[in-house]
């Protein structure tokens, strides 16, 4: 599925079409609705840039306690930890 935004309100919000999904993405990923990987996905964003757009809007990376004993398991099972 595909949003298609008029040109109008792009224009209204003197943005970019790029700012625009940008925003978008940030949005949603601050409501926790799509991972940092989709929003750097869709917006071609490496993770450098990504957490340089968190910090301009003074978010933090959404990582809990589960995320890290994920990343520990994972480092276990490679054992590299």
């Amino acid at each position: 599925m595909s949003v298609l935004i008029p040109d109008d309100i792009i224009r209204a919000a003197k943005m970019t079409e790029n700012e625009l999904k940008l925003e978008i993405a940030i949005m949603l990923y601050k409501q926790e609705k799509i991972s940092s990987g989709k929003v750097r996905a869709w917006t071609g964003l490496t993770v450098i840039e990504f957490q340089h757009e968190l910090a301009k809007r003074g978010l933090c990376i959404n990582y809990d306690v589960e995320d890290f004993e994920a990343d520990v398991k994972t480092l276990q099972s490679m054992r590299l930890l």
